[in-house]
């Protein structure tokens, strides 16, 4: 049997993850729709957007409009991505709820995102950590390619779990682990989580997932059995783009949506309806302008399936055709 919880913590990512890979500029009232719809269907963490270098991601060039701009519902925490103190102090006068940190466990994909050495980046991390404690602000620290790189195959998990303790020295109590390739598996994904509880008894710990694999759902569940107590995921599957080699596939995100149903259908709340998470993706889907990468909107919920079957009964002369 699965060890699940009652609740679990669905973190939407799409507003910034999702539109930061997009190759094109989204206007800043599309971004602000997109969260403000976001925000009625009830997603509990929004991450929507990052102060970063305009030069480096510039289709986040317009953070503290749309932070200034967005219509904030109370229970909703809304969040940005600061991958430096520089980005943690610009992000101070923006009334944000949460802060994240980033860093990623292989060195040679740190160099190549962040141009850092291990010490300088869980250094800048610890210093956004306390930049956002003294603002009254939550924060969560992310360490992405925490499990498996392009460059150096599996990330040992000694590795990973010295990171986290020198995270933790600084002060930091709340991370996720992010399969930043989509190339983990299920008993990797357990192994690290269980033994990250293990080790720092006092900390939550999330998963940031990618689907690369077709694993993406199944390292989920190994997850959260392993006691992870918030998921990652991005509306209609958009974003996770990351500095791969050129020869590697796309390393989208899995769908906020799916994950929905998924845990809505096991009976693990997550106080989004799978109808309006479905709702809101192809709302969001048309907002944008492309497909929603999801099941859940392709094919729809067990509620719309069941409707359809009701009001659409199969042709009878076909299905003596095929019996």
């Amino acid at each position: 049997m699965l060890n699940l919880p009652d609740y679990i913590t669905l973190s939407e990512v799409g507003p910034r993850d999702g539109l930061q890979s997009l190759d094109r500029w989204i206007e800043t009232d599309t971004k602000i729709a997109m969260i403000d719809r976001l925000s009625r269907a009830g997603f509990p963490v929004i991450e929507i957007t990052g102060f970063v270098r305009n030069s480096v991601i510039p289709n986040l060039r317009d953070a503290e409009e749309v932070c200034a701009r967005i219509q904030r519902r109370q229970g909703i925490k809304y969040r940005a991505l600061v991958p430096n103190a520089r980005g943690a102090e610009r992000a101070v006068d923006s009334k944000l709820d949460e802060l994240l940190g980033l860093l990623t466990v292989s060195e040679s994909y740190l160099r190549k995102n962040q141009n850092m050495t291990m010490d300088e980046a869980i250094d800048q991390g610890v210093k956004c950590f306390r930049i956002a404690d003294a603002a009254g602000m939550g924060f969560v620290m992310a360490l992405g390619v925490a499990m498996w790189c392009a460059y150096e195959g599996p990330i040992p998990q000694d590795k990973t779990i010295a990171v986290l303790r020198r995270l933790h020295d600084g002060g930091i109590r709340r991370f996720y682990l992010a399969g930043s390739m989509g190339m983990e598996d299920p008993m990797m994904v357990a192994s690290l989580f269980r033994r990250a509880a293990k080790e720092f008894p006092g900390c939550e710990f999330g998963y940031h997932v990618h689907n690369l694999s077709g694993q993406g759902t199944a390292n989920v569940l190994a997850a959260v059995d392993a006691g992870a107590s918030f998921i990652e995921g991005s509306i209609c599957g958009i974003g996770g783009g990351i500095a791969m080699p050129t020869s590697v596939a796309s390393v989208g995100n899995l769908p906020t949506e799916d994950l929905v149903c998924m845990f809505e259908s096991m009976g693990v709340r997550t106080g989004v309806s799978p109808q309006e998470a479905v709702a809101a993706s192809r709302e969001i889907a048309a907002l944008l302008g492309i497909t929603a990468g999801s099941h859940a909107s392709q094919i729809g919920t067990r509620d719309e399936m069941l409707n359809q079957g009701k009001h659409n009964p199969r042709n009878p002369q076909t299905a003596a055709r095929d019996a």
